[in-house]
């Protein structure tokens, strides 16, 4: 937790750190930024998938383990791309990386609403998952012009 959110919460990184509650008792955390904010990552999507301009990522965890499985993940994915629509205008989509092992956490990506946009060989957050990863893609909804692709 101190690696992976401890710079945002203390102001060193661009990213924002979001605490997802349930009847007002926390459960969960999304890490939301611009990708352009992240050269190195944004490197990694722009190698398999096209990257717009503006263009939103997150991380997210359900941190109550008595609370995984009960559709709560997929809830705060869909809420927080949700908001990103108002809270950054310019984002056409919000593009999420996640290991392809981790199969609850990209089902809750589909269940949230978002597509499987590619496969590839990504740096994992946690050196001891694989590098394959799936990359999916949550489009703004009405946008002109915008067209969804199944895998």
């Amino acid at each position: 937790m101190a690696r992976d959110f401890g710079p945002t919460a203390r102001g060193e990184e661009p990213s924002e750190d979001i605490v997802a509650e349930l009847d007002g008792e926390p459960f969960g955390l999304v890490q939301r930024s611009r990708l352009a904010d992240y050269p190195d990552y944004l490197a990694e999507f722009a190698a398999y998938v096209d990257v717009p301009d503006d263009a939103v990522t997150i991380d997210y965890l359900v941190g109550d383990l008595g609370r995984v499985g009960q559709g709560l993940g997929s809830r705060m994915i869909a809420s927080i791309v949700a908001r990103t629509w108002t809270d950054y205008p310019s984002a056409p989509a919000v593009l999420v990386a996640v290991v392809a092992a981790n199969r609850a956490s990209w089902r809750a990506l589909e269940k949230a609403g978002a597509t499987r946009i590619a496969t590839g060989d990504m740096e994992p957050e946690n050196p001891v998952d694989d590098r394959r990863h799936y990359i999916y893609r949550f489009e703004r909804p009405n946008s002109p012009g915008v067209t969804r692709s199944v895998p």
